[in-house]
C-alpha cells in the first residue's frame, strides 16, 4: 500500500470515528449547606454524590459540589446562608433547619431539600403534589411512622402504660405528628404526656417533668435539635429505666432502645433525582415534595439488657440492624 493510499485511509477513519473531547465539560455548580464541619465525613453528602454518580454526574467532570457547613445559632446559619447565596451557585442542596435559613436568604436558585418536618406547614412549598416556587425535595415527616413507632414499643414492652414525649412545637407539621401519635396511644391503651422542648438549654427541665410524671417509657419526635441532643436523650431515658423510640437511626445508635422511620442516607441520596431533573431543565415548581421510599428498623440491644428487657428472637430477625 503506497503512501498516498495509506493517508486518505487514516483521514477516512478520522472522521468516521466519535470526535473527542477537546475541552473538559462544562461544570454545574452546586452548592451543599448542611450541618457539620470542613473535614469530617459527611455520610449525606456522600449518599448524594453516590446518587449523581450513577445518574451521570461526577465531580471534576461536569459537576462542582461546593459544601457550606453550619454550626451554632440559627443567626449563625441565616449569616452562613447570605454567604452561601452570594457565591452564586446554580443550585443548592440543602436539609433539616438548615432549609429554613436558605428559605429566609430568599435564593433565587433552585433549592432541592431533606426536611425533617412538614414543608408545606414550613412555607417551603404550596403543596406536595405542586410545590410552585424554587423549593422541592423530600419530606421526612411521614405520618403513618408516626404511630407506628408507638405500636412496635408496646409490641416490645407490653407493660408500658404511661409514654413521655419529646417534642418540639415550633417543629413545622409537630400538631400533625402529635395528632397521629394520640391516635396510636388511644388505641393502645396508652397516656401521653407532653414534654414540649422551648430551646436546647431546656432539656433537664423537661426531663424533670417526664420524671415526676412517673412515665415509663419515652417517645421522641425526631428533628435537628433532637439529634443535637440524642446521646443525652438516650443516657436519661437509660438512667430512669425508659423503654424510648424515635424516628431515626442515630437515636438508636446513640443509646434508645428503638429506631423505626425513614433510611436518611437513601432519602439523601435520592436527592440526586431532583437534581439530575433540574439540572436537565426541570423546574422545581413541577417537581412534587416525596416522602421516604425506603424505611429502617434498629433495634439496639446493648440498651434492652441495661433496661432488663427480654427481645424475642422472632421480633429481632424483623430488624434491619441490631446494636450488640
Amino acid at each position: 500500500m503506497n503512501t498516498r493510499r495509506k493517508l486518505l485511509l487514516a483521514l477516512a477513519a478520522t472522521l468516521a470515528a466519535p470526535p473527542l473531547a477537546t475541552a473538559q465539560e462544562k461544570l454545574r455548580r452546586i452548592a451543599w449547606f448542611s450541618a457539620g464541619r470542613a473535614g469530617a465525613p459527611s455520610p449525606f453528602l456522600e449518599a448524594l454524590v453516590s446518587g449523581l454518580r450513577e445518574l451521570g454526574w461526577e465531580e471534576g467532570r461536569n459537576i462542582a459540589i461546593t459544601p457550606h457547613w453550619t454550626a451554632g445559632t440559627p443567626e449563625d446559619e441565616q449569616r452562613l446562608a447570605r454567604e452561601m447565596l452570594a457565591s452564586n451557585p446554580e443550585l443548592i442542596v440543602t436539609g433539616g433547619r438548615n432549609t429554613a435559613a436558605v428559605h429566609r436568604a430568599r435564593s433565587a436558585a433552585p433549592v432541592v431539600f431533606s426536611f425533617s418536618g412538614d414543608p408545606v406547614d414550613a412555607g417551603f412549598v404550596q403543596s406536595f403534589a405542586r410545590p410552585g416556587g424554587n423549593m422541592t425535595g423530600i419530606g421526612l415527616m411521614s405520618l403513618e411512622l408516626a404511630g407506628k413507632r408507638i405500636e412496635l414499643l408496646k409490641e416490645f414492652v407490653p407493660r408500658i402504660r404511661r409514654m413521655g414525649v419529646l417534642t418540639r412545637v415550633e417543629h413545622p407539621g409537630e400538631h400533625r405528628e402529635r395528632a397521629v401519635s394520640e391516635e396510636a396511644a388511644r388505641k393502645l391503651g396508652l397516656e401521653l404526656v407532653y414534654a414540649p422542648v422551648r430551646s436546647e438549654a431546656g432539656f433537664d427541665e423537661v426531663f424533670g417533668a417526664i420524671a415526676q410524671a412517673r412515665c415509663d417509657s419515652l417517645l421522641v419526635f425526631p428533628d435537628g435539635v433532637m439529634v443535637a441532643q440524642a446521646a443525652r436523650i438516650a443516657r436519661f431515658a437509660v438512667e430512669r429505666r425508659l423503654a424510648a423510640v424515635s424516628g431515626w437511626a442515630v437515636f438508636a445508635d446513640n443509646g434508645l432502645l428503638l429506631s423505626y422511620g425513614p433510611n436518611l442516607r437513601d432519602a439523601f441520596k435520592g436527592l440526586a433525582r431532583y437534581v439530575d431533573r433540574i439540572l436537565r431543565g426541570a423546574k422545581p415548581a413541577d417537581l412534587p415534595v416525596e416522602l421516604p421510599r425506603t424505611v429502617e428498623f434498629i433495634v439496639n440491644l446493648k440498651t434492652a439488657n441495661a433496661l432488663g428487657i427480654k427481645i424475642p428472637q422472632s421480633i429481632l430477625l424483623r430488624a434491619d440492624r441490631v446494636i450488640e
